[in-house]
This record gives C-alpha cells, sequence and structure tokens, in this order.
C-alpha cells in the first residue's frame, strides 16, 4: 500500500521515537489504522480497542501473523495481537510484562478510564502511541497523564481543505422539541429526559419528512434511544435500525453500500471506528452538548466516495432554552458564534463557507464584555492563572494579546492532552516561539517574558492598566494600522473613529492574531 505524503509523515515520526508514550490525532477519515499497521516494529505489538468492529479492523492491514484477544478468542504468540480491552484485562497473567514492543491504543480518549490503566500498569513496552479522531473529551480530563505529548495531528478542517475529506453541506430544519427542561448531566445531556423531550410521534414523523425532503442518497440517522430509533425507522420505507444488539451489524453495512437499504437508524453505535465509505446524508436526531460526540456522529460521513459531491448534514432543531447544543461550526472548532450571525445564514452552505461567514463576522467589533467572560471561562474551568494579560479569546480558542507595535503574542487553542505552544509575530512574522508545554506553563512563561522585556508597554497587555486607559480615543497608530489590515483583508463595518484605545488594541489582536 502506498501512503498518503501525511500518513508517511506520521509514520516516520513514529519510527523516530527511541521510547515514551505518545499522542497522534487524526481525523475520521484520514487512516489512522494505516498508520500504525506501518510502524516498524522492533518486536511484538498490541493494538487495544474497545468495541467488536474496531477489534477485528486492523487485521486486514497486516502481512505478518495476527492474533485476537476477545471474548472467546485467544491469541497463540502472533507478531500483532488485536485486543478487546474488557477481555484483555482479566488475562494480563498470560503474557509477560516485557511481551510487547509497542502498544497502540485506538480511539485512545478512551485512554484514562480505569481498564486501560490497569493494561498500562501491567505492560513495559518500549514505546506507547494512541490513535484519537476525537478532539477532546467531555468530562474535560486531559489525556496527559497518559502521553507526554502530541507528535502528530491532522484535523477535520485539514482533511476537508486538502481534499481527502468531504466538504459538508450544512442544513437546520426545526422538527419542534423543546428541550427547556432537559438537565445536563456529565458534561451532556440526561439521555432519559432527552429521549421523552424528542421521542414524540410528532417529532418523530418530523425526522422522517426531514428525511424524505432533503435527505440525498445513502442516509445514517443518529436518534438517542433504540426506543427512539425503531420509532423513526417505522415510518422511513426500507430504514434498518441498528442497535448494540443488533447481531449481524456488517452484512446490514455491506447491504448499505451496496445501496440495498438506503437508510440505517442508530444508536450509538457508528461513532467511532465504524468503517461505512458511502454515507451521502447524515442526520442528527441526537441532540448533544458534547463536541467530540458530534463530531464522531457527523465524522461517519466524511470519507470520500466516488460520484460523491459532499456530505449533507441534517441538523434536527427546536427550542432549547440555556442549553448550548452542537451544530456544524463545532465541528471547525468554532463554538462561539457572533450574535450578529443567524444560524439560517448557513442553510444549504458548505462548512467551509460558514467558517469564511463566521471570521469576517468576528473580526469586526467584539463584545468586549463577552471577551472578558470568556477569558474568565478559560480560566475557571482549566483552573488556569492568566496572571491578568490582556488576552483575547478567538473563536477557534487561540488567545492573543497585542504588545506593543504591532507586536502579538498567539497561544494556541489547548490541545487534547493539556498542553499548547505559543509564537511572538510582528507583522504576522514569527520570531519568536515557545514550545509544547502544558497551557500554565506557556501562561507563565509568556507573562515572565512581558515582565522581563516588555515593562515599557505594560499599559497594553496589564488588564488592569488598560482598563484605565481603554476608554479614551484610538490613537492614529492604532486606527493607521487597522486601516491597513481592513484593506488587505477586506474588511468592512468597523467604525474607526469611534473606537476606544482599548477596543483598538483587542481588534488588533484580533485581525493580526
Amino acid at each position: 500500500m502506498i501512503l498518503r505524503d501525511y500518513q508517511q509523515e506520521c509514520v516516520d515520526i513514529i519510527d523516530r521515537m527511541e521510547s515514551g508514550s505518545f499522542l497522534v490525532a487524526v481525523a475520521t477519515g484520514l487512516g489512522k489504522t494505516v498508520i500504525f499497521s506501518h510502524i516498524k516494529r522492533r518486536g511484538k505489538m498490541l493494538i487495544l480497542s474497545h468495541r467488536e468492529e474496531l477489534v477485528w479492523q486492523p487485521k486486514k492491514y497486516f502481512e505478518c501473523s495476527f492474533g485476537v484477544e476477545q471474548s472467546k478468542i485467544h491469541s497463540n504468540g502472533e507478531d500483532v495481537i488485536s485486543a478487546s480491552v474488557q477481555s484483555l484485562v482479566r488475562r494480563l497473567k498470560n503474557f509477560s510484562p516485557d511481551e510487547f514492543d509497542i502498544i497502540i491504543t485506538d480511539e485512545a480518549h478512551h485512554a484514562v478510564a480505569e481498564t486501560y490503566r490497569k493494561i498500562y500498569d501491567y505492560f513495559k513496552p518500549r514505546l506507547h502511541v494512541g490513535f484519537t479522531a476525537t478532539p477532546n473529551r467531555a468530562d474535560n480530563i486531559k489525556l496527559g497523564a497518559i502521553y507526554s505529548k502530541i507528535i502528530f495531528q491532522r484535523d477535520l478542517k485539514w482533511g476537508i481543505k486538502n481534499g481527502y475529506l468531504s466538504d459538508i453541506r450544512c442544513m437546520t430544519v426545526d422538527i419542534g422539541y423543546d428541550l427547556s427542561d432537559v438537565h445536563k448531566q456529565h458534561n451532556d445531556l440526561n439521555i432519559s429526559e432527552l429521549s421523552n423531550a424528542i421521542n414524540t410521534p410528532v417529532q418523530n414523523l418530523a425526522v422522517a419528512e426531514a428525511y424524505k425532503n432533503y435527505a440525498v442518497g445513502q442516509t445514517l440517522i443518529f436518534a438517542t434511544t433504540v426506543k427512539h430509533a425503531e420509532n423513526i425507522a417505522e415510518l422511513i420505507d426500507g430504514a434498518v435500525v441498528v442497535s448494540a444488539e443488533t447481531p449481524n451489524r456488517n452484512e446490514i453495512i455491506q447491504k448499505f453500500t451496496n445501496r440495498e437499504i438506503p437508510c440505517i437508524v442508530n444508536c450509538m453505535v457508528f461513532t467511532e471506528g465504524t468503517d461505512m465509505p458511502l454515507i451521502e446524508t447524515v442526520i442528527i436526531a441526537h441532540p448533544t452538548r458534547n463536541a467530540s460526540l458530534y463530531t464522531q456522529m457527523v465524522g461517519r460521513g466524511l470519507r470520500l466516495y466516488d460520484g460523491k459531491k459532499s456530505l449533507l448534514l441534517i441538523d434536527c432543531i427546536g427550542v432549547t432554552g440555556k442549553l448550548d447544543i452542537c451544530t456544524a461550526p463545532d465541528l471547525f472548532g468554532i463554538d462561539k458564534i457572533p450574535k450578529s450571525v443567524k444560524k439560517e445564514e448557513f442553510n444549504g452552505k458548505l462548512l467551509t463557507e460558514i467558517e469564511e461567514i463566521i471570521n469576517e463576522e468576528s473580526a469586526k467589533m467584539p463584545d468586549w464584555k463577552i471577551n472578558a467572560q470568556l477569558v474568565q471561562i478559560f480560566e475557571t474551568n482549566g483552573k488556569y492563572d492568566t496572571h491578568g494579560v490582556n488576552f483575547v479569546m478567538l473563536p477557534n480558542g487561540d488567545m492573543t494579546c497585542s504588545v506593543c507595535d504591532g507586536q502579538i503574542f498567539k497561544i494556541f487553542a489547548e490541545d487534547m492532552a493539556g498542553n499548547s505552544s505559543a509564537v511572538l509575530t510582528y507583522k504576522s512574522t514569527v520570531f519568536r516561539e515557545i514550545p509544547t508545554a502544558p497551557v500554565q506553563e506557556i501562561l507563565d512563561k509568556i507573562y515572565h517574558i512581558l515582565v522581563c522585556d516588555y515593562q515599557e508597554s505594560i499599559y497594553l497587555w496589564d488588564i488592569k492598566k488598560v482598563q484605565k486607559w481603554g476608554s479614551y480615543p484610538a490613537t492614529d497608530s492604532q486606527k493607521n494600522m487597522i486601516c491597513r489590515k481592513m484593506k488587505k483583508c477586506d474588511l468592512k463595518n468597523i467604525d474607526i473613529e469611534n473606537l476606544t484605545k482599548y477596543e483598538a488594541s483587542v481588534l488588533i489582536g484580533q485581525i493580526f492574531g
């Protein structure tokens, strides 16, 4: 098999690692199994997975002996052993601690679970590499306890923009659900209350009508419960329900791929690892606050296929009350949409087009009070100390701070291992880099640099001092800098003449960051 350039790059990086525990984050559809099947082994390899399909899936990529540890099946000293975590954790004594040269953890965002930790504590491999397509965990537990750092990353946005994944045409359909009385639970929604709120005859019919009116080709629908899936499927000709209890899932997937089955309605089965190359429409009838789950659901339909121009994503919406429900922009890491952008503008547009709309609006005059709240939420949720630095929170999670005369510090959004990195730029040119480290270390390092090297411009980066002068009119220098950037980026609707100094400084941090 000839690897794609980015796959070979990842393999080369891993092969250069002598020892340690590292994380690889590649989006669904970019071929993580292909990547880890090409890693050079100095001994035996153990692959850890948590679901049946994932345990057997790698077999076709290896030409060496391949064994399985799952349920009643036992390995017999093969070069590569693919194991169910639930089975292996009860069979550790069948192996010596130094049995494996390399451990691969598939869907590594599960790696902090107790069963995984027992396995990691027992074995002493030279190298442990975790692979995941999931940007973060719903419970915000960092993977840094298992993996020292991310050594390779290609996200969904990169895959789409480089032509390796299908672009997404977005649509929202109001099916009339009301989630106002649904409570949060475990960083998502209470599944029982959610099911009661949306599993009704009227709303199930609305989902079926959305399928009939808008779906294109082979369609995968995500429901909340098995009963919800069954109720929706009853209203769609030829639809088949798939749940964890469905015994012949592989046969159904093959018939679906052969277009013998037009629509599959599933309940939390096709969220991770399942290889389904032909999906032309995904309908989300399972509202969620969990960006990782949402990404996993949509990710099923991102693989390229002959004749497939784009994936049609239909979000079933309704009244959400105070709940922050995931929508298409979350796939690009944009979880803060400017109030001036109406979600109705997204209908029929590609996700890449939606990103441009949001970025253009975000470059306009931001709401300073909201920005201060966002920085405070960042501190509270992560238990971080920003040292009172005047950071601007960008829609993608990056933070910037103007330090003097066009110099901008940028901290990149925290990764799933709890790490980040930073750069200092001048007119968009990087002239100082802070390498990957835990987020608090990055914040501390930047504060140290500011205190030691930028005392003369403390009035720009110290939020308390900024608040004192910030209400005065913007300087001519600030206005000229913004004007130049506006012309270059075709920015509009910024009332430059009425900007305050603080507004101008934050705006510079946004458009130059």
